[in-house]
């Protein structure tokens, strides 16, 4: 494991190249700026270098291109602007959201994003805002959504086929099938559950599965597209969830990943039995996120940041 720490220097969001493997390239988010490594988190550098000497942007969302490998392309979230970079993070644009500026949670990018050029924004207190030509201008796409306070979101494999995108609020879970342009309200059966993260099949275009995980009541699983959902593990799965990785060839290997406050657990059988990522792992700090290397095999690196500011490579 490394350990990089600034003193009260939070970190809020984690980010691995598609192919981490091979470029060991990775973000991580903080309330001080956006860091970048080349070396599969061993060294950071602050990847704002290039622009303005003094310029203080506390990023708290990054992304990935799902079209990486070609266009090079990664988003990062500041207060009321999307940062674009168009070779790995070494430069950086701006492309501001709205007046007053809107607080970024999350960010997604259309598995489709080659052709659609469709970004989405979740923020905390202004819902959502949407792009259609690479992250350069944004709409807000509100209509539907009761509850703006948007923490995550889940953009469907087969977006390009069904449109289909799940938010996770500060209330529950929403759900778009027209891209992202206007909102229903799913049937999550708790009132009141903010639900910090999100996860979805690579085969829900058959199989309907989303995984959301809540601040205090676990983590849930719909089967039928978010109509319905059950709880998952209760016993072992108790506290806030706050990261979920699906396994990128599921459910062919139907693993999970799951990052609680206080341990990263593994299920190789969709949910229904539960190990330790790292047997005996002891944080004595809270566990806030997580990034990982898709495969979910032996041997997989897994990024997870503490409530303290401290980055572990597992």
């Amino acid at each position: 494991m490394s350990d990089h720490r600034t003193p009260q220097d939070l970190i809020y969001a984690l980010a691995v190249s598609p192919n981490f493997r091979m470029d060991g390239l990775c973000f991580a988010a903080r309330s001080s700026a956006l860091y970048r490594s080349e070396d599969g988190a061993g060294n950071w550098y602050l990847a704002y270098s290039g622009l303005e000497p003094g310029t203080e942007l506390p990023t708290t969302a990054v992304v990935f291109s799902t079209n990486f490998e070609k266009d090079r392309s990664v988003f990062a979230g500041v207060t009321g602007v999307v940062m674009r970079s168009f070779d790995a993070g070494e430069t950086w644009h701006y492309s501001p959201l709205a007046s007053p500026p809107p607080i970024i949670a999350a960010m997604a990018v259309s598995p489709n994003y080659e052709r659609d050029g469709t970004l989405l924004v979740g923020t905390i207190e202004d819902g959502v805002y949407r792009s259609e030509d690479r992250g350069l201008n944004w709409m807000a796409c509100n209509f539907g959504l009761t509850d703006l306070g948007v923490l995550s979101i889940a953009m469907s494999p087969d977006f390009a086929a069904d449109d289909t995108v799940y938010l996770g609020t500060e209330s529950g879970v929403f759900y778009s099938t027209n891209g992202g342009r206007a909102w229903k309200e799913s049937g999550f059966p708790v009132d009141e559950a903010p639900v910090l993260c999100l996860g979805i099949s690579p085969e829900h275009k058959n199989d309907g599965f989303l995984w959301a995980g809540t601040e205090s009541n676990g983590l849930f699983i719909s089967e039928d597209r978010a109509d319905h959902w059950r709880r998952l593990a209760p016993d072992q799965i108790s506290e806030s969830v706050n990261g979920i990785v699906v396994s990128e060839d599921y459910p062919d290997h139907a693993g999970l990943l799951v990052l609680t406050s206080h341990s990263v657990l593994l299920s190789h059988d969709g949910g229904k039995s539960w190990c330790e990522w790292v047997e005996g792992l002891f944080v004595e700090e809270s566990l806030v996120c997580m990034a990982a290397e898709a495969d979910l095999e032996p041997g997989s690196v897994v990024l997870v940041a503490t409530a303290f500011g401290r980055l572990m490579r597992l």
